[in-house]
């Protein structure tokens, strides 16, 4: 029996300069694609290939290192939030088992006694890979110029100034996660039935940004309850809406479930890299509902939603 191919998501890809050049017209495109969907295809990011390309080599030469000396970087009791999270240990809200993916932490740098500094630690950068620290570093200030771009197309949508997400994520507790999926071979998948890539979950945060996702295996959750692919064009970034945002919005725009299945028979032997930056607002705001959305959360700090959250998926 022939296995019917998977729905593509209504996404198209729309892009990111149109918030310098209309708005109106970004607030339009970007506030329709998230109202329906919970996410977005973002097309002319300016983030340059070259950028891209030297993160993602100082990227898979860390994860090629031996396993022993990848944990060397684990921070014991840091809730994943900087260096190494191991195969197997993240598992999605309300999962048993753990996803089939280890994962780096970089977080904002903060100079030396700042306020943040009791929540925002220090980052560790392997001396392993000698341009680890300068790449990856660039990488993070470009996703999160990028990342306050669109959220003034977000803001406007929402019947606000341009700059209303401004003060709220200035000095945000913003992470770039790099992602490495190893391969699924059968003994793997046997070792760990019923696991995939990552679980169906919704994203912690405000706004996510991820590169990679030409890859094959992203899927969103439809409001009709069907599994879509996200088709996302080479060098494209896919932007989802998180829970902080849907929260501060009153679910006006919804923090949508996604995963990472398996791979195809034939792409089994092959790993999969991917890199979200998950942008966050700062530790001390008050993520209060605005007027206007269809369902009303309590107030909450994001720094304690953000330990709330981290305890759901097993990190702390």
């Amino acid at each position: 029996m022939r296995v019917a191919a998977p729905l593509a998501a209504d996404i198209h890809p729309i892009p990111l300069s149109l918030v310098e050049t209309d708005v109106a017209a970004a607030a339009a495109g970007f506030g329709d694609a998230f109202a329906r969907t919970g996410f977005a295809v973002v097309s002319d990011h300016g983030i340059d290939a070259a950028l891209i390309e030297r993160a993602n080599a100082a990227t898979r030469a860390f994860f090629a290192l031996p396993d022993d000396v990848k944990r060397a970087y684990v921070v014991s009791g840091g809730g994943g939030q900087r260096g190494l999270t191991p195969f197997g240990v993240e598992a999605a809200k309300g999962h048993a088992k753990a996803d089939l993916k280890e994962f780096w932490h970089v977080g904002r740098e903060l100079p030396a006694g700042h306020a943040y500094a009791d929540v925002m630690p220090a980052n560790l950068w392997p001396s392993e890979i000698p341009d680890f620290r300068a790449a990856l570093s660039a990488l993070y200030d470009a996703l999160d110029q990028a990342g306050a771009k669109l959220l003034r197309a977000i803001a406007v949508h929402l019947g606000r100034e341009a700059d209303f997400f401004e003060g709220p994520v200035r000095e945000g507790n913003s992470i770039l996660r790099l992602l490495h999926y190893p391969p699924v071979p059968p003994e793997t998948a046997k070792e760990n039935i019923g696991a995939i890539r990552a679980g169906a979950h919704e994203d912690i945060n405000v706004i996510t940004l991820l590169l990679g996702a030409e890859e094959a295996g992203l899927q969103l959750l439809g409001k009709d309850g069907e599994w879509r692919t996200i088709d996302a064009p080479p060098g494209s970034l896919v932007c989802n809406v998180g829970d902080m945002l849907q929260r501060l919005t009153g679910h006006r725009l919804p923090s949508t479930s996604h995963r990472v299945v398996n791979p195809a028979p034939e792409r089994m032997g092959v790993a999969r890299y991917s890199t979200p930056f998950f942008l966050h607002f700062r530790p001390d705001f008050l993520i209060t509902a605005l007027p206007g959305g269809p369902q009303e959360e309590p107030p909450i700090t994001a720094n304690d939603y953000l330990l709330e959250r981290l305890r759901d998926i097993k990190l702390l």
